[in-house]
C-alpha cells in the first residue's frame, strides 16, 4: 500500500498519520476523515494531502484501497457476490460517478459504430457487451484478434470500449493505442484508476472490486462490469436522436 518512495516524501505530520493507520488498520478502514484527523491531532486538509501523496484522489479512495490492502494481506481469497455488489454500489452511488457514466454514454451515442476489445474473461464480457450494445440500435463489434489490422476510414468516428481488470494487459493496450492513433474515442472499464489503460483513455470507469484468486487463477468478480456495460448501453440509447421502436417482432434471445 505504501511504497518506500512515498514514505521517503512524508512530512512529520504525514508520518503521524501513517503511524496511526498501520497501528489501527481496521479502525481506519471505517473512519470518517474528521475522525482520523482528530485521532492524529491534525486537520482534515492535512489528511487529504496525505491521501494525495499515496496516490489517492481523496479520503474515500484511500479507504477503498486500504480495505483492499487489508483483504489481500489477510489472504481473504473469496467474497460473496452479494458483498461484492454491495461494495461496488456503495462506492459508485455518487453524482460524480453518474456523471462519468452519462459522459461515456454520450460519447458512444455520438460515434458511428462501437468496437470492443479485451482478453481473457474481459474478452468474454467484451463480446457480450458488443451484442448488448447492438441490440440498442448502435452497430457494435468485438475484435478478438489483438493483431487485427486497423487501416483507412473504416474506423473513423468510432468509440472503443476496452475492458481490462488490471489495465495493464499488453495486447489490449496495443489495440487501444492503434485505435487512438486513428482518432478513436477510448472508453475503458478497469478495476484500478491508476493504470496505463485508464491514463490513455478519454473516459474511464473504475469499479475497485476486491481481487480474488484460487491458486494462480484470477476469479475477481465481473458483476460490476456487466452492470456498467448495460448501464452504458441504456444511457446511450436514450441519447440517440433517431432511435426506433421495432413493433410487431419477437425479441431475439441473447
Amino acid at each position: 500500500m505504501f511504497t518506500p518512495e512515498q514514505i521517503a516524501q512524508f512530512s512529520e505530520l504525514d508520518y503521524a498519520i501513517y503511524d496511526y493507520v498501520v497501528k489501527h488498520p481496521h479502525e481506519v478502514a471505517y473512519m470518517r476523515i474528521r475522525e482520523l484527523a482528530e485521532a492524529v491531532h491534525v486537520s482534515p486538509p492535512t489528511v487529504l494531502r496525505f491521501c494525495k501523496k499515496v496516490g489517492c484522489d481523496g479520503f474515500s479512495e484511500f479507504k477503498t484501497k486500504w480495505k483492499l490492502h487489508l483483504r489481500e494481506s489477510e489472504q481473504t481469497s473469496i467474497i460473496s457476490s452479494q458483498e461484492a455488489l454491495r461494495e461496488f454500489f456503495e462506492r459508485t452511488m455518487t453524482a460524480d460517478y453518474e456523471r462519468a457514466i452519462r459522459e461515456a454514454a454520450a460519447a458512444i451515442a455520438r460515434a458511428d459504430h462501437v468496437i470492443f476489445v479485451g482478453s481473457g474473461s474481459s474478452g468474454i464480457l467484451a463480446e457480450y457487451g458488443s451484442r448488448y450494445v447492438s441490440a440498442f440500435q448502435k452497430f457494435s463489434v468485438y475484435i478478438k484478434d489483438p493483431f487485427f489490422p486497423i487501416y483507412g476510414h473504416y474506423f473513423d468516428n468510432c468509440a472503443v470500449i476496452a475492458l481490462s481488470v488490471s489495465g495493464e494487459t499488453p495486447h489490449t493496450l496495443a489495440q487501444v493505442h492503434r485505435f487512438k492513433e486513428k482518432g478513436g474515442t477510448i472508453i475503458s472499464i478497469t478495476n484500478r484508476k491508476h493504470c496505463t489503460l485508464a491514463s490513455i483513455s478519454d473516459y474511464n470507469l473504475t469499479y475497485y472490486a476486491t481481487p480474488e484468486r484460487i491458486g494462480q487463477t484470477d476469479v475477481t468478480t465481473q458483476l460490476p462490469v456487466v452492470y456498467l456495460l448495460e448501464r452504458l448501453a441504456k444511457e446511450m440509447y436514450r441519447m440517440l436522436p433517431n432511435r426506433t421502436a421495432e413493433g410487431g417482432t419477437q425479441p431475439q434471445s441473447r
